[in-house]
């Protein structure tokens, strides 16, 4: 495993002395946020790194755990994606992902362990005290981000993990200098053959470890930045299925441009508006054509491409079927989790609003940008009914 220093140093230094003109612009909440984050990242870090080590002394079987049929989902972000990942991950018999938790406070085997023990003793000893101030405490916080909800104790879209190697996408949530990156937004295509090696390695390495600390038999994760890295990920994962998740753009891009500017805005400022617009276009169209580009190639009954729509409006059948498809123990209490992630998703009131309009689009503008994705999965264009109407008059005459 190897620590992208240069880029972290890079990250820093821009931040600091090169930061003006950009987005995340030194102005005083974000050097309060860089003091903060400079102070407490290094020394977990460290931790992080420190109780790694300990698993190859302690653990070492965890290199060799295997990863028997693990379940990725794909698709843009804002598609359906988190709904799944959760709902899955409630079937705690078959399924067991990365929590926010495993991802930033206990990535290593041995880390899991103490937090084991502890936990042992708390529900022994102390009727769970420990565990009802941190749900506390996590309602209190985490609890509080409305556009996305967020838990310490949830599945969580682990492409966070690499940040632990400071290299990755999400790192420009924090460090929004695109042109200090490398493509991963591109990933399978623009970074070298060792570079992917490097980062996936490490990531393979990461589930290995969770699943070997918590003896769950089947890992599922939900990374719509996997929809760049696709090729990547079916030779790390031979056994791997893949679901992509298809959305109307008219839905899916507004927000997801809503959401990079809300998640960036937490750690920079830099004004009012919407920012990063080619970005994220150039992004969406390759998450879109590259994962299906690929899919079609290599025809197999372990993908599945899903319409959002059917998801949303018939999850049962279609988790059953993909369940009997991918060769999951279907459960019989698999009805009583579907409702009950299905009435806790529609009671979910996201405090943020958008509309493309306020982004500088027009309807017909998003339906140009993704012709082939709206021909393919026969989404809605929306055309006004007054629109249409006067087409008709129009012809008649």
């Amino acid at each position: 495993m190897k620590y992208n220093f240069r880029l972290f140093w890079r990250t820093f230094y821009r931040s600091f002395f090169n930061s003006k003109n950009t987005t995340a612009r030194l102005t005083r909440k974000r050097f309060i946020f860089l003091v903060l984050f400079y102070l407490v990242w290094p020394l977990g870090s460290l931790m992080h790194w420190l109780c790694f080590a300990l698993d190859d002394i302690l653990f070492p079987a965890y290199k060799n755990h295997p990863i028997e049929k693990p379940l990725f989902i794909l698709g843009n972000l804002r598609s359906g994606s988190t709904f799944l990942h959760r709902l899955l991950s409630r079937d705690t018999e078959t399924f067991t992902s990365l929590t926010t938790w495993d991802i930033y406070l206990t990535p290593s085997v041995t880390q899991k362990k103490i937090t084991q023990f502890v936990a042992r003793i708390d529900d022994t000893y102390f009727n769970r005290t420990l565990h009802k101030l941190l749900f506390k405490f996590d309602a209190a916080t985490l609890g509080k981000i409305k556009i996305h909800p967020i838990s310490f104790f949830q599945p969580e879209e682990d492409e966070n993990i690499h940040l632990h190697i400071w290299d990755g996408y999400f790192v420009t949530f924090l460090f929004p200098f695109m042109d200090e990156f490398p493509n991963y937004q591109h990933f399978d295509e623009a970074l070298t053959h060792e570079h992917k090696k490097r980062i996936m390695t490490f990531y393979r390495s990461m589930i290995q470890r969770h699943m070997y600390a918590n003896g769950k038999k089947y890992f599922v994760a939900k990374n719509p930045a996997f929809s760049a890295k696709i090729e990547t990920l079916a030779e790390f994962f031979p056994e791997a299925r893949i679901i992509y998740l298809a959305r109307n753009p008219l839905d899916m891009l507004p927000s997801t441009i809503s959401w990079i500017n809300y998640a960036r805005r937490q750690f920079t400022d830099p004004g009012e508006g919407y920012f990063y617009i080619d970005e994220i276009v150039d992004m969406t169209q390759h998450w879109y054509s590259h994962p299906l580009e690929y899919l079609d190639a290599h025809p197999s009954p372990r993908h599945l491409i899903l319409n959002y729509d059917d998801l949303i409006l018939r999850p049962e059948s279609v988790i059953r079927a993909f369940y009997e498809q991918f060769g999951y123990p279907d459960k019989p209490g698999l009805p009583v989790i579907i409702d009950r992630a299905v009435k806790e998703t529609m009671s979910f009131n996201s405090d943020h609003t958008y509309s493309y309009e306020d982004m500088g689009f027009t309807r017909e503008q998003i339906v140009s940008l993704y012709p082939k994705v709206f021909k393919r999965f026969h989404f809605e264009t929306r055309e006004p009914f007054v629109e249409k109407e006067k087409v008709l008059i129009v012809s008649s005459q």
